[in-house]
């Protein structure tokens, strides 16, 4: 195994190790200071940006190696072809199993390249799954009147999940719930202001004496 390859099973080893880490049960009060860290640390954050370099290269070593089986598998049909077709020579034992043996290492440099992707993502995904697990367990608890045992990581923890689809919407829904209080606030002056006219209005017709009411109005109600 060349050193690059070397470099990728070493990764995916470190990859394995990583996700057993995050997925071996441990007390919440644990999870939640080590994915505070994790979230916090300069170092892990440089080091990400060296792994995602790394997997850019393992993506193009993960091309070259389909590459090489594809090409390995239209060589060994080519044989195949010739051996059966009349007339042609017969490959030899140790010329087909040089390619067998080259066939092999393809194959194994692909699967190892193309799991360390994997492993990638699937990493990526379970440690956001995990933090949006911790921010709802201490929303549970912060709704179920219990105090957090540290603030300050509780409220990094609600910031990494503000960052995502959900603290948007929720910031969206606190915005129309201001709206709706601020027009129910107007609905209830404009309420108040109608009554005081109609209050008003109603008071001024009953002082108002019979002599200067209109003639017509009595007539009408004659009728």
């Amino acid at each position: 195994m060349t050193l690059y390859y070397s470099i990728v099973f070493g990764l995916l080893v470190f990859e394995m190790v990583l996700f057993m880490t995050l997925i071996v049960p441990m007390p919440f009060t644990w999870k939640r200071k080590l994915f505070t860290l994790i979230s916090d640390s300069k170092w892990v954050a440089k080091l990400q940006y060296y792994i995602k370099i790394t997997f850019v290269f393992i993506l193009i070593l993960f091309i070259d190696s389909v590459n090489r089986v594809y090409r390995v598998q239209v060589e060994l049909a080519q044989a195949s072809k010739n051996q059966n077709g009349a007339g042609a020579a017969v490959i030899g034992g140790s010329e087909r199993m040089e390619v067998q043996a080259r066939k092999f290492y393809s194959q194994r440099n692909m699967y190892l390249c193309g799991f360390t992707l994997f492993l990638s993502l699937i990493l990526n995904r379970t440690y956001t799954m995990i933090l949006d697990v911790l921010r709802l367990e201490e929303e549970n608890k912060i709704l179920k009147g219990e105090e957090s045992a540290d603030g300050k990581n509780a409220t990094k923890l609600a910031n990494a999940g503000d960052l995502g689809e959900v603290g948007k919407l929720r910031k969206q829904l606190e915005k129309k719930d201001r709206d709706i209080e601020t027009l129910k606030k107007q609905s209830q002056g404009l309420s108040d202001e109608y009554n005081r006219l109609g209050d008003q209005v109603s008071g001024n017709s009953e002082s108002t004496p019979k002599k200067d009411r209109d003639p017509r109005i009595s007539l009408r109600k004659q009728i």
